[in-house]
């Protein structure tokens, strides 16, 4: 090989890699959360684990990807480090559907229907396809659906350009012998390791041994051992995600390492062993992209099949590598927010919404404790208001930097307007708890001040106070379930308590005049309704964003106002809220 045919081959293997990584980023774009929520249902059945895992990784086309993220949601506490088991092990499944993709690209024959199957006469066609979807057609999701025409295409046409480029290779005696030396086992392993580690994708090291065996110089003897190598190698990826990780996702990267280590070792074993006293003839054949697939396959499976049974083996070798603590119950689970989960944008915009929902939800608690608190004094309901202000704005602060981080990443048309819609509805949610706060603190120096309204301020705080319970659950359930017709709810019930505000002040006023109420009663009072009002305000902000999911921002309260002007049944609904939440019946 000259040096010019270095420099192709260089290039092929710069677009085989560069295709993969397209083809995998847009197959995990147009999946979305839906590959999110696979992971999360994993039950305790390790054979459903170890299909989904496979599945998984087959549509991501990168098992170290799909560990990373495995060791992410333990890190989060979402998976259990025992379920995380039978995905890693699936995963190493999943990843072989690569190969037999590739090994297509070696079929060899005169009949035209079998020759359209050689990934190098369908790939231009795809690669046309893809180029007009996302050149010419404006939807996102077909634009996607081009981006993995085109990414399969490069990848293939990579594939070909190494072939091509380390065929005249098998004439020069220094390639065969260098091939020949991996056929001792040790140094066969540390070569597939080794490059593996380098371009951190098993899939792709897989791709480029295929392409080598082009040349017609490899043989099984040698292949074998790099392929095994291969394997170890893609857990250097997991590794070095555990580090600044919990222990239990610490212990997910080494039952991912363990996992390849001792399916090498025992595949390995026994193979030799029984090639020592039954020579396999075959090893001395030389290898093609599809006896490539067939080890890959082969060895990840019955890996998979030995060591299964026995997976709570590996749990076990894992915590005794890393001990369990004493103060590991204390030890933080690791955020949700995980920043792994930003190398694939569609997991990360999944996790942001389990953190607005529980953000929602202590909003709602810190509501509900507000009511609690106006009907009987408690100081413990007062400090746990408190407490949930200042980790509503924790989360608050730590949501906004990592929408902002996720907002340059791609991702999906939905994907993006739905972290847009949680960058706005974080700051209401935030507001709501600031004005929990800011009325709790109110009731405690009435308790403190030994002061009490009227009968009558009284009777009306409580009715406002039961307004804005329920217009915060209609706002959080509407938000958490995507309920659209509870999040319709809102507006109404927000124009009516803007009513009773204005009703409750007026009589405010009134009882002033007459001397039954002081001034810095009716100061409370008056900053109390207020805050109520303002509540009501923000959540219609949370659920005019859902009722408008497909408007432009700019045209949200545009929306509002044509629902208010032209929808009986938001009329139907404020005469309803009028009349459960009228002064008069009090």
């Amino acid at each position: 090989m000259d040096f010019f045919g270095l420099l192709t081959m260089i290039g092929g293997l710069a677009l085989f890699l560069y295709g993969m990584k397209t083809m995998g980023d847009a197959l995990s774009k147009m999946a979305g959360s839906r590959l999110e929520q696979v992971l999360e249902r994993m039950t305790n059945h390790p054979v459903k684990a170890v299909l989904l895992g496979a599945g998984v990784t087959a549509v991501m086309q990168s098992s170290s990807a799909a560990t990373v993220m495995v060791v992410g949601f333990v890190n989060s506490g979402i998976m259990k480090l025992s379920q995380a088991v039978g995905v890693i092990m699936g995963a190493n499944i999943g990843t072989t559907v690569t190969s037999w993709i590739l090994s297509l690209s070696g079929i060899e024959s005169g009949n035209f229907f079998i020759k359209l199957l050689k990934p190098s006469s369908f790939s231009p066609i795809l690669a046309f396809v893809g180029v007009i979807l996302v050149m010419f057609i404006k939807s996102t999701k077909k634009n996607d659906v081009g981006t993995i025409l085109l990414g399969f295409a490069v990848l293939m046409f990579g594939m070909e350009t190494m072939s091509g480029a380390v065929k005249p290779l098998a004439d020069v005696p220094e390639f065969t012998s260098l091939f020949t030396a991996f056929e001792n086992p040790v140094l066969g392993m540390m070569v597939g390791a080794v490059l593996t580690a380098v371009i951190q994708s098993s899939s792709a090291s897989v791709g480029i041994l295929q392409a080598m065996c082009a040349a017609g110089s490899v043989t099984v003897a040698a292949a074998l051992p790099v392929i095994m190598g291969q394997n170890i190698g893609t857990c250097v990826t997991a590794l070095l995600s555990g580090v600044g990780a919990n222990r239990n996702a610490r212990r997910a990267s080494l039952v991912h390492l363990y996992f390849n280590l001792i399916g090498t070792f025992v595949f390995m074993t026994i193979f030799y062993a029984m090639n020592h006293f039954v020579p396999f003839a075959f090893l001395s054949d030389t290898a093609n992209g599809a006896v490539i697939a067939v080890i890959h396959s082969v060895f990840n499976i019955v890996s998979t099949i030995v060591l299964l049974p026995v997976s709570k083996l590996l749990v076990k070798l894992a915590y005794f590598t890393i001990p369990q603590s004493e103060d590991e119950t204390l030890e933080l689970s690791g955020k949700v927010l995980d920043e792994r989960f930003l190398e694939k944008p569609a997991f990360a915009a999944a996790q942001c919404k389990n953190v607005v929902c529980d953000m929602a939800q202590l909003v709602l608690k810190a509501m509900s404790l507000c009511v609690f608190v106006q009907e009987k004094y408690d100081g413990n309901a007062v400090r746990i208001i408190m407490e949930i202000e200042q980790e509503v704005d924790v989360m608050e602060d730590e949501l906004s930097s990592y929408l902002t981080k996720l907002s340059i990443k791609p991702l999906s048309e939905r994907d993006s307007k739905t972290i847009n819609q949680f960058s706005r509805c974080i700051t209401d949610l935030e507001r709501i708890s600031d004005y929990t706060k800011g009325i709790a603190f109110a009731q405690k120096k009435l308790y403190e001040g030994k002061e009490k309204f009227s009968k009558e301020a009284a009777v009306e705080a409580g009715l406002i106070y039961a307004a804005a319970l329920e217009i915060v659950e209609c706002t959080v359930s509407g938000f958490i379930h995507g309920d659209k017709e509870m999040a319709f709810r809102v507006d109404p019930l927000a124009d009516v308590i803007s009513q009773v505000k204005k009703e409750i002040r007026k009589n405010h006023s009134r009882r002033l005049e007459k001397g039954e109420c002081s001034v810095e009663l009716g100061m409370t009072l008056t900053d109390m309704v207020t805050s109520m009002e303002r509540i009501a305000k923000h959540c219609s902000n949370i659920a005019e964003e859902q009722m408008a999911s497909e408007t432009d921002q700019h045209a949200l309260h545009q929306y509002a106002r044509n629902v208010k002007e032209r929808n009986e049944r938001y009329k139907e609904l404020f005469e309803e809220y009028t009349d459960k939440y009228s002064l008069e019946k009090t």
